[in-house]
């Protein structure tokens, strides 16, 4: 039996198979063994979508960081920044 929705024991793969896919059609399903997460059940797109994404990590430095990203960041620091000197005024 499930112990929470999208989570099932190595156990119920064989007496649940059926829901479990049916159930991981439609969003990430947590196989557990002994009550830990072991594995996690995907479909194709999401699965695509996160290697699609891992592809796109490179390793660099501040001088070849795109314009519109260092911007992103710069703003990111800026108001951590400006909430840390709020929180000790």
């Amino acid at each position: 039996m499930s112990k929470s929705s999208g989570s099932y024991s190595t156990s119920d793969l064989s007496r649940k198979s059926g829901d479990i896919i049916a159930e991981a059609l439609r969003h990430p399903v947590t196989i557990t063994q002994r009550n830990k997460p072991r594995l996690v059940l995907l479909n194709i797109e999401d699965y695509q979508r996160l290697m699609k994404q891992s592809n796109q990590r490179t390793v660099g430095i501040i001088e070849t960081m795109p314009d519109e990203l260092f911007a992103e960041f710069e703003n990111a620091v800026e108001a951590y920044a400006s909430e840390d000197e709020a929180g000790r005024s």
